[in-house]
């Protein structure tokens, strides 16, 4: 399947989130769906996501998060601002409490996948993200 050909995406895990079998998982769900994936790994700094980002003119970054780092998340939303790259979407998914999710999508984050989230509605919601955006 191609439909998401033409995108480009960074998989990451950030700060000492050490789990890697969701963005793994995740990267090939992307890749099977025609998107450039590029997997920075584990125990990145959001200021590395952020300069990765920019340089690999990626349309999304996707966070996979099972630990309390939901602060990082935010600064990396808020560099991306502070970068002229506020155009980059942040998804994340993982365990991730309903609240902690409202509060990541107040302060930017596109959109939050909980754990047996399928692979049509994360595929489904970057290709629309896209189109819309191409369609504007």
């Amino acid at each position: 399947m191609n439909e998401g050909q033409g995108i480009k995406i960074i998989v990451s895990m950030i700060g000492l989130d050490g789990h890697t079998t969701g963005g793994e998982v995740v990267s090939m769900i992307l890749r099977d769906a025609g998107m450039e994936v590029v997997y920075l790994g584990c125990n990145q700094t959001p200021e590395a996501i952020v300069q990765a980002a920019i340089q690999e003119d990626v349309d999304f970054i996707g966070i996979s998060s099972h630990a309390s780092n939901y602060d990082q998340i935010e600064l990396l939303v808020r560099l991306l601002g502070e970068s002229n790259a506020a155009g980059i979407q942040v998804i994340c998914g993982g365990n991730i409490p309903h609240d902690r999710t409202l509060d990541l999508k107040a302060k930017g984050v596109a959109e939050v996948f909980p754990p047996g989230s399928s692979r049509e509605a994360i595929v489904g919601y970057i290709v629309g993200q896209v189109r819309a955006r191409t369609a504007a």
